[in-house]
């Protein structure tokens, strides 16, 4: 029954992709924080996950997996009107969050996948306080600068600072925005860091119980504009069934931004940071 759903799901969005485009169409988003994860096989195929962007106005995503075969099969399905931003995943299963960052066959697994000539980056990697300082951190970020990759870090606001002190040169997605850092740190990090980007998915505060954006929140990205991007997290099977959500979600409280901001923080400035072209 799942099977005939999907099936249908994927018609109904080919359809899509075959209309012209209305005036009426929601906002076009790009996806920086998405996970296609092979542990053994993906939730959806290929054909599934890209009808599943069309359906939902995705235009492109920043692309990562658990191996990295996922971003490659993502790769070569060579999507049209899809930009996709590989990064290298420094996983090979799950339970390397935990250990990557002291182990020198992950910074061999990041320097063999570079190979491929495609990668924009490294990450999402997790990284917290202390931990930071590692030996096998500092070559990543190095080899990252040197390759002029960017960093995708799923951190705290310590183990960010001590990225960037590694190599001021760095620049840095962060994952989630500190999740529930109060608003000051985090605009305190906006300034001190330009070349830090912060990304919103499981950021707490941005709206409040009834939906309306916040006034703090609602300042921060009238005076960052430039600085923040949209991600799913589908990191687990539950955010891909509730992609079309998550996506309705970051909707609802664009709206309530003027529509250049709206634009930027939606699409705009992932094309900013990519370039337009895959």
């Amino acid at each position: 029954m799942r099977s005939a759903a999907r099936g249908a799901a994927v018609l109904i969005a080919l359809a899509f992709i075959a209309s012209p485009a209305r005036a009426d169409e929601p906002i076009e988003i790009f996806d920086a924080h998405m996970h296609y994860n092979w542990e053994p096989k993906p939730y959806y195929s290929v054909d599934e996950v890209l009808a599943l962007f069309k359906e939902h106005r995705v235009t492109g995503i920043l692309a990562t997996s658990r191996p990295n075969a996922g971003t490659h099969a993502l790769m070569d399905a060579k999507a049209p009107g899809l930009q996709i931003v590989p990064f290298i995943r420094p996983y090979r299963v799950r339970a390397d969050i935990q250990t990557w960052f002291g182990d020198p066959f992950i910074f061999d697994l990041v320097q063999e996948e570079f190979k491929r000539g495609y990668y924009r980056g490294i990450g999402e990697f997790h990284i917290s306080g202390k931990a930071a300082e590692g030996e096998w951190v500092k070559k990543t970020v190095d080899f990252a600068v040197a390759n002029d990759l960017y960093l995708h870090a799923h951190a705290d606001d310590v183990a960010v600072e001590i990225l960037m002190r590694h190599n001021p040169r760095a620049r840095i997605i962060w994952a989630h925005t500190g999740f529930g850092l109060s608003i000051d740190r985090v605009a305190e990090m906006l300034s001190k860091y330009p070349k830090l980007w912060g990304e919103l998915s499981y950021r707490s505060g941005i709206v409040d119980g009834s939906g309306k954006l916040t006034v703090e929140w609602r300042a921060l990205f009238e005076r960052y504009p430039d600085r923040f991007l949209l991600g799913s997290d589908t990191w687990i099977n539950e955010r891909w069934e509730r992609y079309g959500e998550i996506m309705a979600g970051y909707r609802a409280w664009l709206a309530q931004l003027p529509p250049e901001i709206a634009a930027q923080i939606a699409n705009d400035n992932a094309k900013a940071l990519f370039g337009a072209g895959r």
